[in-house]
Formats: C-alpha cells, structure tokens, sequence
C-alpha cells in the first residue's frame, strides 16, 4: 500500500465531479493484487458522460442557458445539412435515371427504324422457305428452283410482266387487288417477282381470321416487336402494348411511314407491302375493321408514293368491301390458262423433266378434262400416268360438291331443314348453269378452250331465291365470282361435275321433292292447328238466338260434315235454322 500513501482522501474524489488520468482507469479496470481495496472503494464513484479525454474539468459557474443555444444552433445546422445532403443526392439520381432513360428511348426508338429497314434489304424470309435454291436469269434477276432443281414457275404468264414492274417499284401512286380462283397462280408469280430482285423493299405475309395472328405475323415481316422487348417492362411499367390488335398494327404502319419517307428520299422508289390470302379474314365486324384500316394505309401510301400495297384474294367479298371507298385501286384478274397455254405447258415440261413427247391428242384429252387451272397442271404435269391423274382431280371435286349440298328428297328429316335449304339452292345454281350452257350457242373453242357459263350474281340470288348462300359457295370452292360480278362454277372438273350429277336419271324429280319438302315444313311451321275435342265422334254445338225481349229468334249448328255431304270427315258444318 506505499504506492498509494500520497493519494487524496476518497472525499476529495467524490466531493466535485472530475475525470480520472488514463492510467488510472486501466488501474481501475485492472486491478493488480495490491489494488483491490482501492478499486472497492472507487466502485462507488460515478463517472461523467462524454469522453474521457485528459484536461481541465468543466466549468461549473457556465451559464446553462449559453449551453442550450449553443446546443441548438449545433443540431439545426446538423438537421439542414442532413437535408440539404439528402436533396442534393435525390436530385443527382433522379437527374442521372432521367438521362439514363431519355439516352434508352432515343436509342430504342432508332433501333426499332434500323430493324425495320433492315426487314426490306436484299433477302426475305419467304424466298427462304419457298425455294431452296436460286437460278440467274437472262434478265439479270433470279428464278426459283424446287428440291428437285427444276424451276417451280414453269408457266409464263401475261400477267407477269406487269406484276414485275408492281413489285420491282416501277409502277407507282396505285395499290392493287389479285383476284382470282384458288390455284390459278398468284402467290406464285408474286415470290417470283420478288425472287427477280431478291426481295429488296418488299415485305409479305399471310392474312388470318384473328387480328391477334395478323398482328404478330405484320411484325414478323417487318422485324417489329411492338415494343414487347422495350425495358420499361422490367420495371412492371404500363407499356403501349397494352392495347388492341388494331392499335398495334396502326402503331406498326406509322413507324413503317418513317422507313417509307427515308427510303424514298435516298432510293426514290416506295415500299412493297404485300398481303397474301385476304380471303381468311373474317367477314364480320372484326374483319370489316381490319380491312378499312389497311385501305386507308393503301390510299395514302399509294397518294404520296411512300408505299404500295399488293392485296391477293381468292373470294370476290373482299373487292365488294374494298369497293366503297376505293379511288386508287387497280384490280387484277387472274383467270385460268386457255388451251394453248395449258397444251404448252404441259409438253414443254413433259420434255424438259421427264424426256417425254405427248402426242396432242392426250394433251388435249387431260386439258378437257382438268382445264387451265394452274394447280391442276402442275399436279398432273408431275405425274406419271397424266390421264388418271386428270380422272383424279375431276373425282375429287365431285364428291367434295356431293358432301357439301346433296340433296336427301321427300324423306328427309324436319330437323336437317336448314342445312338441305344451303344444299338444294346450290343445286339448283348448278341446274341452271348447266341449263345455261346448253342455250349457249358454243361452249368449247378450238384455241381458247372451254367456255364456261356464267350468271350475273343478281340473276344467281333470285334463281336460289336466297342472297346469303352464294359467298358460302365462294369461300368452299364451289362456285366462284369474278371482280365483274358474274357467277360459274370454280373449275373445269367443278363444271364437269355439275353435268354428270344433272344428268343422272331421277335427278330432277328428286330436286323437285326436296324443295316440296322444304314448302312443306315450312308451312307447317308458319300454321297453327286448331281442334275442338266436342266434335269429335259426331259431337255438335247448338248456338241460340235471341230477341231484345229474350225471347229465341233462331239458331245455329255447328257440327263435323260427312263424306254425304260434301266434307272429308275433318271440316265443320253449319246450319242455320229460323
């Protein structure tokens, strides 16, 4: 205890608070063996807050107002300073996220454009999946070859020409309408015109009955995503896509105007666009729609040269739609080959690919029976045996007319009503065409070929005595309409069809008992029967007159006359007495 012998009394310590030395407090904290009795009696010394800093205590006699101010100048500052800093920081971030996401939609929005061009430069998806091969021609283009290497467009047409010079961007301030029967060739003389020029500047696809389809299939052609692939989704940010099919496709045609405007001011030629299978679009509300919307496109377009637009359709509703407000619309009719071009065809390409020379007598027998039809030609051009193929394609489409719209006769059920009034209006449509062709004066021509018959579409309806059925006939591929409203059948084997089932015996006594039929059921439908159960078995009614006094003045039977007297057990009879 000699080492503590100079320390004050533990009074001096506890009379005025004081801060300890450093090495004290380890002392305290530490005690040594020695130090035990000093730290029990410093345990009970209350030390100051704040640190524990070596110096001069605080000054009692200060004044504590003097100390409050001070105090709350030192947190206003903190607090202002806090503020300030966390402002500042808001600011910058904000600052910096906005930049950020105008730098994102500049780059995204050229982007989109760069896409978009790059859909019209020199290639096209639907060259790679028509043709695995291409072929240089005389004219410096190409022509499509199929697996087998040989040119899928065998046929040349008139028509081709002209669609060149549509398609190559050499006719202007027009959009165009093809229409035609299925399989006369108008897809394919469209992919060869873009194959001449590898497909630069052109732009195809296929219609469909869902907008939906359309929608994704126009951003297929034209490498637009509708902004489906924009980052603001990431951040679950309401985008444009959130919207109809319609909208989006108009959003698709106004960045599409803007790739028109540069490239004509750098090439100085319009845009293709071209719509294949118009067709499959629905005719109802939906569909009319749609269709408006891509007319008003075609319009304008085709006023500024910006752009054409190629409409290909094989049903005649659709020219009727684009009718109403068409002012720069060009139809082009495509139709069958004639004889000689059919008969060339086929022995040009019996020559070329299988080494064979038809005589012109089988060439003549297979066009008789299939006709120009340019599907029908390739099919039995590829073929080994031409005839049977021929026999083949005429089977077909009979029995496809006979499961559409045979006719049932009298015995037919009440409840098959509607579909026999769809079935017999086609027959009789056919009865008349083959009647029609009989009152021809020529239906064949030695160089043209067949000469089909044909109604007007007014004069149809009121042989059918329906308006409705005939664009269901249409659309089914059993008769067809052309762009100047004249009504035959679809083909030369559809044709070849109607005469032979016309010309089975019975057939028109069973047509006539299928329209008696339908009278029938439709008249009982439209009459109500009346029966009074008192007449049955001879009952009667006696019906009394009397006078203002009340007194009889006559009367009246009613009762069932018998076969005696002129009734068929079923009528009723009256007799008056006086």
């Amino acid at each position: 205890m000699s080492t503590f012998r100079s320390l004050p009394r533990l009074s001096t310590f506890t009379s005025t608070p004081c801060t300890y030395r450093p090495g004290f407090q380890r002392l305290l904290a530490n005690p040594t063996p020695g130090t035990s009795t000093i730290q029990q009696r410093h345990a009970s010394v209350q030390q100051p807050p704040g640190p524990n800093l070596p110096g001069p205590p605080d000054d009692p006699n200060e004044d504590p107002k003097r100390q409050g101010s001070n105090a709350n100048q030192d947190s206003w500052r903190s607090t202002a300073y806090k503020m300030a800093e966390s402002a500042l920081t808001t600011g910058a971030s904000v600052a910096i996220l906005g930049l950020v996401g105008y730098g994102y939609t500049r780059y995204y929005k050229h982007m989109v454009l760069k896409k978009m061009e790059n859909a019209f430069k020199p290639g096209d998806p639907v060259l790679d999946l028509a043709a695995t091969n291409k072929l240089g021609s005389a004219t410096g283009g190409s022509v499509l070859l199929d697996e087998d290497k040989n040119r899928e467009h065998w046929v040349l047409r008139q028509e081709q020409a002209k669609l060149d010079a549509i398609v190559s961007g050499q006719v202007r301030g027009q959009y165009h309408l093809l229409v035609g029967e299925k399989g006369t060739g108008k897809s394919s003389m469209l992919i060869d015109a873009m194959a001449k020029i590898d497909g630069e500047g052109v732009a195809m696809f296929d219609a469909h009955a869902d907008p939906e389809i359309v929608r994704i299939r126009l951003g297929k052609a034209l490498d637009f995503e509708y902004h489906e692939d924009n980052i603001g989704s990431l951040f679950s940010i309401r985008g444009p896509r959130d919207a109809s099919a319609l909208l989006d496709i108009e959003r698709a045609f106004n960045k599409l105007e803007k790739v028109a405007l540069r490239r004509r001011d750098k090439v100085g030629r319009p845009l293709i666009l071209i719509i294949n299978s118009m067709h499959l679009l629905r005719d109802d509300a939906a569909g009319k729609d749609l269709l408006e919307l891509l007319q008003q496109r075609a319009e304008q377009w085709a006023a500024s040269n910006l752009a054409t637009v190629i409409f290909n359709s094989d049903d005649y509703w659709v020219y009727e739609r684009l009718k109403h407000y068409a002012t720069r619309m060009n139809v082009i009719r495509i139709l069958d080959l004639n004889k000689s071009k059919a008969m060339d065809a086929l022995r040009n390409y019996r020559q070329r690919y299988r080494n064979e020379h038809p005589s012109p007598s089988l060439l003549e027998q297979v066009y008789d029976k299939v006709g120009g039809r340019m599907s029908y030609i390739g099919r039995v051009a590829k073929s080994s045996d031409m005839l049977s193929a021929a026999d083949a394609i005429c089977a077909t489409e009979k029995t496809w007319f006979l499961n559409q719209c045979w006719i049932l006769g009298e015995d037919m059920d009440d409840d098959v009503m509607n579909q026999q009034k769809y079935a017999s209006a086609a027959m009789v449509l056919a009865k008349a065409l083959v009647d029609k062709e009989k009152e021809m004066p020529s239906c064949y021509d030695s160089k043209e070929g067949h000469i089909l018959p044909q109604i007007p579409l007014h004069e149809a309806r009121q042989i059918m005595t329906r308006a409705d059925f005939i664009q269901s006939y249409d659309a089914i591929n059993l008769f067809t309409i052309d762009s100047r409203a004249m009504v035959r059948a679809d083909s030369v084997p559809m044709m070849n069809a109607f005469r032979e089932i016309c010309a089975q015996e019975g057939f028109d006594e069973l047509l006539q008992d299928t329209l008696d039929r339908i009278s029938a059921i439709e008249s009982l439908q439209r009459t109500r029967e009346l029966t009074v159960k008192d007449l049955w078995a001879g009952g009667k009614f006696k019906i009394k007159m009397l006078d203002v006094k009340g007194k009889e003045n006559g009367s009246l039977v009613v009762a069932v006359a018998s076969e005696e007297e002129g009734g068929k057990g079923d009528q009723w009879a009256t007799s008056g007495v006086e």
